[in-house]
């Protein structure tokens, strides 16, 4: 059987392609080309006749998926409306209905389509283990989620962002199988290793083994699994497993897919005597699938999830032709940095280095997702005491902290397994949770240059799930609950309970962030150097409008206050989430607070400073 056979018998779930014709440019035939060569330099059996071959077949490949669109249906790239809700596709149960149904009735129900717009659905295949990220078969969905029906019901309400796991697939699916079989094209398909070589120089993720012996018809195989024994590692050496999923990569996006994400990119490439990550093969296979989307003329959008220091990360935005979107991940342990040490300083002068994308490039802002708190992106940031000090809050919440095995046999953390919100949580003078500091994390978050994620239990004030970790001995669960429908909805009925204020304050912010074209992903940044260390400023403009925000977060457990003269040339100011006005030549901000203060003509009005802490 061949591997065109084989997409062929995977495709019966994909809708007929458009009858439109793409006949590819000499140009387009080149740059392909061009990314094969580079991809495959290194390999002996791929000959100049062989990339002639696969790069016709990559042009075919695209010319069967293309898509078209009619007149006039361009819209801009993105704009400040854009903002994304990171969840599961069953997330939400309610009986054997199908999940993802569930999900967008919730949705609908609490009119969270009116705040946000598109919906990232963490993978929704078949799989065994990892909750979801042990893909089984790429072409389908979970029989709990339902099928792409829902998926495209979904996607009636909201942009849809799906997740491609590209570095590793399960060990049950059809792929691997057929591989311990030594079955055509599959007996190449995953990277076979001799375990008596040197493995020292690879970056590990994870402190688990690199390398699992599996039973194949040949005896023992010990294969390359990154993240567990459980989720193997495919062999991008073997050019059909690069067919593959570029097929499957374009089969999303005529699913309806806006963003896909490419999980684990960093680790696709492997070459033992370096520490295969990050590689130039890894770096052009983005290119190429950049190459291909624009083949097909499918305007998905790239986004690379690569939990490393910041210089690795922006890496991939190539020079623009790479990633269209990359995530901020230092950002949401610097922000967690600064509560902690009442000290704004760090991530200010970090924001400060931060520099503007290129045009057709922007950042993924994000504080809490189904991965837990990365802390690797410290790295030359935050001193080691202070990740140490971060790692000693998680435990004291409850939570845990993976860690990683470094060159030298040693551990670091890695990540906290805790959620954001009972990170930041404090009480009151009366014994209530305060939850000021974490919804001005989320303003600070929501105010920054690129696209804001928010993940589902940030949302709806989910905390610790302490219970699931002891069950499972999983400690990611800590942040995946799942909800009955009915529980969820009890939780926010009562509006006085945790869950409902925090939706109730994200609901105000995300209404307000929308229809500000300052906070547009292209509109600039200018961080300003405040002499008060305990806030974080900066000023976001939007030159096609004129509007001027600028953002104050108060980072420390005291009111604190700031000259207006380090604001610029400004002496009036309305505040967006509170409505005060602000005309007096210092400005008070809360403990914990956070300000959006939109320039105002002046006036000899005068009125209150103060933010009061529960606005």
């Amino acid at each position: 059987m061949t591997l065109r056979d084989f997409q062929t018998s995977r495709h019966n779930t994909a809708e007929p392609a458009s009858d439109a014709t793409a006949l590819a440019s000499n140009r387009d035939i080149s740059r392909i080309r061009d990314h094969l060569g580079t991809i495959y330099q290194d390999i002996g059996f791929v000959d100049s006749d062989a990339l002639d071959d696969l790069t016709k077949k990559i042009i075919q490949l695209c010319e069967s998926h293309l898509t078209s669109h009619p007149p006039g249906s361009e819209t801009a790239q993105w704009a400040e409306s854009d903002i994304a809700l990171i969840c599961y596709g069953d997330q939400i149960h309610k009986g054997i209905e199908p999940t993802i149904s569930v999900l967008e009735d919730f949705l609908l129900q609490h009119s969270i389509n009116d705040v946000l717009n598109i919906v990232h659905l963490l993978p929704i295949n078949p799989y065994t283990s990892d909750d979801g990220f042990s893909v089984v078969d790429y072409r389908q969905i979970h029989p709990d989620l339902g099928d792409w029906n829902e998926v495209r019901s979904l996607g009636q309400h909201f942009d849809l962002m799906f997740d491609l796991v590209l570095n590793h697939c399960s060990q049950a699916s059809d792929y691997f199988q057929k591989f311990l079989n030594q079955e055509e094209p599959f007996d190449n398909f995953f990277i076979k290793a001799d375990p008596q070589l040197d493995y020292s120089d690879v970056t590990r993720p994870r402190s688990l083994p690199l390398l699992s012996p599996k039973k194949s018809v040949d005896g023992t195989v010990h294969v390359w699994t990154t993240f567990s024994e459980d989720q193997v590692d495919l062999n991008y050496a073997e050019p059909e497993v690069l067919l593959e999923m570029l097929d499957v990569l374009l089969f999303y996006s005529r699913q309806g897919g806006r963003v896909i994400r490419l999980d684990a990119i960093a680790y696709l490439w492997k070459k033992l005597g370096t520490n295969c990550i990050h590689l130039p093969q890894t770096h052009e296979f983005v290119k190429l699938m950049r190459t291909c989307l624009d083949l097909v003329q499918s305007r998905m959008l790239l986004l690379t999830e690569t939990n490393v220091p910041h210089a690795e990360n922006i890496a991939y935005f190539g020079d623009s032709d790479e990633a269209h979107i990359v995530y901020q991940f230092s950002l949401p342990p610097l922000l967690l940095d600064a509560f902690l040490n009442e000290d704004a300083s760090v991530i200010s002068d970090w924001l400060k280095t931060v520099c503007d994308p290129a045009p057709g490039t922007t950042f993924f802002n994000f504080t809490a997702s189904h991965d837990g708190i990365g802390v690797r992106p410290l790295e030359g940031i935050v001193s080691a005491d202070r990740v140490q000090k971060l790692a000693e809050v998680a435990r004291s919440k409850g939570g845990r902290v993976g860690m990683k095995t470094n060159s030298d046999g040693s551990e670091s953390p890695y990540e906290l397994n805790v959620t954001y919100l009972d990170m930041l949580l404090t009480e009151t003078d009366s014994g209530q949770p305060s939850i000021d500091r974490f919804m001005t994390s989320q303003a600070v978050m929501l105010s920054l240059k690129g696209i804001p994620g928010i993940y589902f239990h940030s949302l709806f004030g989910t905390q610790n799930d302490v219970a699931a970790v002891k069950e499972t001995g999983i400690p990611r669960r800590i942040n995946r609950r799942k909800f009955d429908l009915e529980e969820i909805n009890n939780r926010l009925a009562d509006k006085s309970y945790l869950p409902a204020r925090i939706l109730d304050r994200y609901e105000r912010l995300l209404r307000i962030r929308k229809s500000q074209p300052a906070f547009h992903p292209d509109a600039s940044q200018n961080v300003l150097a405040l002499t008060n260390a305990s806030i974080l400023g900066f000023q976001r403009e939007h030159l096609p409008t004129g509007q001027v925000l600028t953002v104050l977060a108060n980072f420390s457990l005291r009111p604190q206050e700031i000259h207006v003269a380090e604001l610029g040339d400004f002496l009036e100011f309305h505040d967006l989430i509170s409505g005060m006005e602000f005309k007096d030549e210092t400005i008070t901000i809360a403990s914990g607070g956070v300000l959006w203060l939109l320039h105002q003509p002046t006036t000899n009005e005068s009125t209150p400073r103060e933010l009061t802490k529960e606005t």
